[in-house]
């Protein structure tokens, strides 16, 4: 096996086991009706990570004419995370509009 596709597939799964947990904390998101225990700053970082990760696979494609089923299993995997994490970004603002209506007055 060659050692490109041995690197391909190791991103690829890299970017699918991260990406398995988003769909868990949207759930979670959704359900509880709380941004409490969220952190946007964490979130935003992990945005821009993937849109890096994103970018490179685009300059990689462009340039280097670099591609394949693994190739674009892991791009696919990128957009996934980074639009999983997009959800959970604006479930956090609408979270946060349901705290300030919940809180207690005194």
């Amino acid at each position: 096996m060659e050692i490109s596709l041995i690197t391909e597939l190791l991103e690829a799964f890299t970017i699918l086991c991260f990406g398995l947990s988003w769909p868990i904390s949207i759930r979670k998101s959704l359900i509880s009706k709380t941004a409490k225990g969220k952190s946007l700053f964490f979130e935003i970082f992990l945005l821009v990570g993937y849109a890096f990760g994103i970018i490179r696979k685009v300059m990689q494609i462009s340039l280097l004419g670099a591609g394949g089923g693994i190739f674009y299993l892991s791009f696919f995997f990128y957009v996934l995370n980074f639009i999983e994490i997009s959800i959970d970004v604006a479930l956090y603002f609408r979270n946060c509009k349901y705290d300030k209506l919940t809180l207690p007055t005194t």
